[in-house]
């Protein structure tokens, strides 16, 4: 009996995937639930996984695109498991390198010539018109010139040695370098991506604010606190979860960036759902962590820590990503200095953190060096405006300035639940 495998629907508003990589060959036995292909939809990758044993008959190209509901496979449930040929592989691989040894043994060997003596003068030697002596092609192989693109001036049009000296690059001229090229089709999380981000810069009034943020008092709690932290909740004290809650706190004061454009309307959320951007193998990923204004730092770290290694893994769902009502992203853990986020349609802001770097400050009229983070806010301008989008972002420079006070409630010891 020949079993049917559909594509299933990866998530709602989702019609139809496309066939990343078959992890199987056609004609293999598999076995029930084993992961037989993966599968990109505009959201994420997953995994199809065999709905029972048998032999296997592909039905789809890696690369193709097919509907929700089509069938990519056949299984041939009747058939048996078949049995091991018990080493004969390795009997074949040792008669592959005894053949090989034998053809090697039985190639004719070809006489040596006599080299004729050369002249000790370049000019003289026997070299076709214009041909590099040894010299000037070893001149020349180390300038990265072409010598068709050198005249000699040698005898018979001769490249010497002086013409090798004084030949220049000739711009625009590929030099001897390699110059391989390579076309490779993106995957459809990646094109979708792609499509996003040139909507939401085609589609959105977006403008980009800056600020910079004295990490002191957060380097301070961290050195602090991390360890017992770590021991009793399993998960290491970062960033993020002093950023998520200075966003919720912030978008409490200006909800009109928490709020999205839906045709002639404004909707505006009473919840706070953060989309942390993450690099998974597929390419960018934003999974949301929902309902942040409940959540405490112990809650936050746990969440991210599960999403993003889910994310990383290939095993976040559709659902996972779907919504959010505002996005953060780091740059800095690649290094970025300073960055213009493009917002995540449809939301109307994205927080974008960057690289930490010691930099000397002025403090109460002295200088002083201290750990500097620059942050940036882009967001929707249709609907905030500078006033809202300027205190946003110093409401969360003022938070991370002052967690103890603004985060914490004056108490360290209750929030980090310790």
């Amino acid at each position: 009996m020949a079993l049917e495998m559909k594509v299933p629907s990866p998530g709602e508003s989702i019609t139809e995937v496309e066939i990343a990589q078959w992890l199987v060959e056609d004609g293999d036995y598999v076995e029930k639930d084993q992961a037989i292909a993966e599968v990109d939809s505009d959201k994420a990758t997953l995994e199809l996984p065999a709905e029972a044993s048998g032999i296997i008959t592909l039905k789809a190209e890696e690369g193709d695109a097919v509907a929700v509901g089509e069938v990519v496979c056949l299984i041939d449930t009747e058939a048996e498991k078949p049995e091991g040929d018990g080493g004969s592989d390795e009997d074949n691989k040792k008669e592959e390198d005894k053949a090989k040894t034998d053809a090697k043994k039985e190639e004719p060997s070809k006489p040596s010539t006599p080299k004729q003596e050369q002249d000790k003068k370049e000019e003289k030697e026997s070299y076709a018109s214009g041909s590099p002596s040894p010299a000037a092609k070893k001149i020349l192989d180390e300038k990265g010139v072409d010598a068709k693109s050198v005249k000699g001036s040698g005898k018979d049009g001769r490249i010497t040695k002086e013409d090798a000296v004084q030949a220049k690059p000739s711009m625009g001229t590929p030099g001897s370098g390699k110059r391989g090229e390579s076309r490779k089709k993106m995957s459809m999380l990646r094109r979708k991506v792609a499509e996003r981000l040139v909507s939401a810069k085609n589609e959105t009034a977006m403008l980009t604010t800056f600020n910079e943020v004295d990490m002191s008092p957060i380097f301070t709690l961290r050195k602090k606190y991390k360890e017992e932290f770590k021991e009793k909740h399993g998960v290491s004290l970062g960033f993020m979860s002093f950023f998520t809650l200075a966003v919720v706190r912030a978008l409490d004061m200006y909800p009109d960036v928490n709020s999205m454009i839906d045709g002639d309307y404004q909707m505006k959320y009473d919840y706070k759902d953060i989309s942390i951007a993450v690099s998974g193998p597929k390419g960018l990923m934003v999974p949301v962590i929902r309902n942040a204004e409940n959540l405490s730092f112990r809650g936050v770290e746990q969440e991210v820590k599960d999403l993003a290694t889910r994310a990383r893994d290939g095993k976040i769902t559709v659902d996972e990503m779907t919504g959010g009502t505002f996005t953060i992203t780091n740059g800095g853990v690649f290094g970025s200095m300073l960055s213009t986020p493009i917002i995540n349609p449809p939301q109307s802001g994205i927080l974008g953190m960057h690289n930490i770097v010691e930099r000397p400050v002025a403090i109460d009229g002295h200088v002083e060096i201290r750990p500097i983070m620059y942050v940036a806010l882009s967001y929707d301008h249709r609907i905030i405006d500078g006033k809202e989008s300027v205190g946003f972002l110093v409401a969360v420079k003022e938070a991370l300035e002052n967690p103890e006070e603004l985060l914490m409630d004056n108490d360290v010891k209750r929030a980090l639940e310790l």
